[in-house]
């Protein structure tokens, strides 16, 4: 058994009307004051529960990932004993080559391609779509990618890690699937809910040999609003 905290990183700079998924802004001011609050959290849940923090926090490569990670070592307390370490496998959803184009430059192309027949309108937020350029992955394949590296990372953990805390920083989209494949979530709930910027959820993670168990001990999940699904976000 070990604790887990899971945080979505903090707010960050972000072109308009872009699909969030590789940009590779930093946090803005907000979002690195959520991230030292975040700090702050995590250590009144590791003190009110006597755990001692992993040595290393996995966050995504992402620059925002990376940066709100370093935030929350440095305002941890916890001197040089603790490591940021960066992994793509945490990355949001991959939309491929049409990395960073606008939404509206996208349809363009989907709709200039001849190959190419009719997408859904909603193809952003569909959890099984996949669009049709090199890299491009789906939602569902992504939260694939994000659970097997939780998974793998907590199974190597030592036997004595009964009392670790583990932090995780990663994005919205991409850990929603992850926790549907990992039976946080049941598969209605990914479009009802979302995260919070910096806010952690923790969990008690269990595993007794191939049979695993996840429980949700604090922390709130971001209710959803309804919006047009050229406003929705994937991050």
């Amino acid at each position: 058994m070990v604790h887990v905290a899971v945080l979505r990183h903090g707010d960050y700079q972000q072109k308009s009307d872009t699909p969030s998924a590789h940009q590779l802004y930093g946090l803005n001011d907000e979002g690195r004051r959520q991230a030292r609050a975040a700090a702050d959290r995590i250590r009144d849940y590791q003190e009110r529960h006597a755990l001692e923090l992993s040595p290393s926090i996995d966050t995504s490569s992402l620059l925002r990932g990376w940066e709100t990670a370093t935030e929350i070592v440095n305002n941890l307390g916890t001197g040089n004993r603790h490591r940021v370490e960066s992994f793509d496998e945490l990355a949001e959803r991959c939309v491929g080559a049409a990395a960073n184009l606008t939404v509206d430059e996208i349809n363009q192309i989907l709709a200039a391609d001849p190959r190419i027949g009719e997408v859904p309108g909603n193809w952003k937020s569909d959890s099984d779509f996949c669009l049709p350029f090199i890299g491009a992955e789906s939602l569902m394949m992504a939260g694939d990618r994000v659970a097997a590296h939780f998974l793998s990372r907590l199974s190597s953990l030592p036997d004595h890690a009964d009392n670790h805390l583990k932090i995780f920083v990663v994005h919205g989209a991409s850990f929603r699937h992850a926790a549907y494949r990992m039976g946080i979530l049941a598969r209605e709930q990914i479009r009802k809910l979302s995260m919070y910027y910096a806010e952690p959820l923790f969990f008690r993670f269990e595993q007794n040999g191939g049979l695993r168990k996840w429980t949700h001990l604090e922390g709130q999940w971001k209710p959803r609003t309804r919006v047009p699904a050229s406003q929705q976000r994937l991050d």
